[in-house]
């Protein structure tokens, strides 16, 4: 469980904070000027747990709780800017994680409806985010490959899963919405691993066109999930 930081603290780690963005982000092609201002105010240190103090900006993923990691910073901001998130969208999430991802996702758009299915993450991710003051965000624990029926139609809808993420976009997806998800593909040669963003677009229920993003975000991503498996085995990318 992480703990309320002191005030202080923001003079350690908004420094850190602005470097990400610019080092990390800026400097490696994010040029959505929404999602770099917001990544550059959501406090990630409050996401790590007081063990991950130290690397809460380091360019890598890091484990979390139940096995799970909290995704490297550039794979937040280029499945985010991917997702184009207007200031109107109302957006699913699917893998709540420690709600780092929920968190940008919330400050970019009007409504997040999140969606995570251990109990354990959800409940944390819910108490940290309401500390941090917001207001427009649903919580739901659940299989998220059910989806949010009830709610839908979505204007955008990320997704951290790499399965049944088809079904949930014909039945959740608004006309012209977009879908945004992490693709694992393991090659069968040893120790060869691709990994990719995949983006459809949406029309009336149908994904109409996939696209993976440039070179850079594949090479990027790919770091992301060595890291993320180097720190949990056999865990998760999560928000």
């Amino acid at each position: 469980m992480s703990e309320p930081l002191p005030a202080a603290a923001e003079s350690i780690y908004a420094p850190l904070r602005r470097r990400m963005v610019q080092e990390q982000l800026r400097n490696r092609g994010i040029r959505d000027e929404r999602v770099l201002a917001v990544m550059g105010q959501i406090p990630r240190e409050r996401f790590v747990g007081t063990a991950n103090l130290a690397a809460a900006y380091d360019d890598r993923a890091l484990p979390i709780a139940e096995g799970q990691t909290i995704s490297q910073p550039y794979m937040v901001a280029a499945m985010t800017a991917a997702l184009q998130v207007a200031p109107t969208h109302r957006v699913l999430e699917i893998g709540t994680g420690s709600g780092y991802q929920t968190a940008i996702l919330a400050r970019l758009a009007r409504e997040v409806y999140t969606i995570e299915r251990i109990e354990g993450l959800a409940q944390e991710a819910a108490r940290r985010l309401r500390e941090l003051g917001f207001t427009n965000i649903l919580y739901r624990v659940s299989d998220g490959t059910l989806g949010w029926p009830e709610a839908a139609p979505f204007d955008r809808i990320l997704s951290t899963l790499t399965y049944g993420v088809a079904g949930i976009a014909a039945i959740s997806l608004s006309v012209a919405g977009i879908l945004v998800m992490n693709v694992m593909l393991v090659a069968v040669t040893q120790r060869t691993a691709e990994i990719g963003l995949m983006k459809a677009l949406g029309a009336e229920g149908r994904m109409i066109r996939t696209a993976f993003l440039t070179e850079a975000a594949l090479l990027s991503a790919a770091g992301a999930v060595a890291g993320a498996a180097a720190v949990s085995p056999g865990g998760g990318l999560r928000g």
